[in-house]
């Protein structure tokens, strides 16, 4: 379903926002007149004329979600929940559901209705890792009589796309809210590191199985765990140990940020998070998501050009004046409205 909305830029913006600030401040000497004299200075600038709208507004249709593995649907406005979906498999990760993990999640990225995402899980679990069906297809590559050359392009192949398809969580713009319920095990461990925020359960637990499995883990767990853990000593034990770690640790070494009694309770409080994100202004809020997943690679030298890049362009999107004037006009209760980016 598309909605078309029909706009004219008839003027360009050329008034700065800081010196109007500037001025606004050093003139006026109580709240009540800067906030007046702000609003009335800014008030002219949000008129249709000078605003840059799109012409095109894209509603999403979560009929080009349809998925057999997962489960997308559109849990409030700009609020997207993506629910692994094979409970009865214990949402073991075959190659249908990995594959849709990617697909999904570029769509997600370029869905102008979508802001923020929930990752949760069906049935009585979140994941109990790799299906070990499809480990035994690879197993049967391994063990085949083929070059070995041949045999190691091949695997080096499957395991780069495997990494990919979960690298498009940590690449969507959109921040991604992972709510994980009792066992997160193997491929569910790689899974939820790519996520921005983690809450949990008190019957959730977490653990590094492929040690046991004979192998190390290959998708995601040992780059990204020390850097949301932030303990080299804690990741080595977990991984090497393949030991379970409950909530309480969980919440306590920073792997989630928080922990619920119950499922629902969770997913509530999901939801009201994402609700609260998807309202801000979405060039701040991709924004910021994206130079903190650069930061993360990079120096703070590296960090700071990248934000100087990014802010020296969007420090002039209307967004910045709405959010301002919204700031401080103290008699509208109602937060700005931003268009879809």
């Amino acid at each position: 379903m598309t909605q078309l909305t029909h706009s004219t830029q008839q003027e360009s913006l050329h008034t700065p926002l800081l010196p109007i600030l500037h001025t606004t401040l050093h003139t006026t000497t109580t709240t009540s007149t800067v906030t007046m004299s702000f609003t009335t200075k800014l008030r002219p600038l949000l008129s249709p004329r000078f605003m840059t709208t799109s012409t095109t507004r894209l509603m999403s249709d979560t009929t080009a979600y349809n998925c057999k593995a997962l489960n997308v649907t559109q849990a409030a406005p700009f609020v997207f929940n993506v629910e692994l979906n094979r409970p009865n498999k214990m949402n073991a990760l075959n190659k249908a559901m990995w594959e849709e993990v990617g697909e999904v999640f570029t769509k997600l990225d370029r869905d102008q209705e979508c802001r923020v995402v929930v990752l949760s899980a069906a049935g009585k679990m979140f994941s109990s890792g790799i299906d070990l069906s499809d480990l035994s297809q690879l197993a049967s590559v391994v063990y085949s009589e083929d070059d070995i050359a041949r045999k190691s392009m091949f695997m080096y192949q499957n395991i780069r796309h495997l990494q990919d398809l979960f690298t498009t969580i940590e690449k969507c713009k959109k921040p991604v809210i992972g709510c994980v319920h009792n066992a997160c095990v193997g491929a569910g461990v790689d899974l939820i590191t790519t996520t921005d925020i983690r809450l949990c359960t008190t019957d959730a637990w977490f653990c590094v199985k492929e040690v046991d499995m004979g192998l190390a883990a290959d998708v995601g767990t040992l780059q990204r765990l020390p850097k949301v853990i932030g303990s080299q000593s804690v990741v080595s034990d977990l991984c090497l140990t393949a030991r379970r770690m409950g909530s309480e640790e969980a919440e306590r070494c920073g792997l989630v940020s928080t922990v619920f009694q119950t499922k629902e309770e969770m997913m509530n409080a999901a939801m009201v998070m994402a609700t609260m994100i998807a309202a801000k202004s979405p060039v701040a809020v991709q924004g910021t998501k994206m130079n903190l997943v650069y930061s993360r690679e990079h120096s703070v030298e590296e960090g700071l050009d990248q934000v100087a890049k990014w802010n020296m362009t969007m420090l002039q999107s209307e967004d910045l004046m709405k959010s301002a004037m919204a700031a401080m006009d103290k008699s509208n209760t109602e937060p700005p409205e931003f268009a879809n980016l």
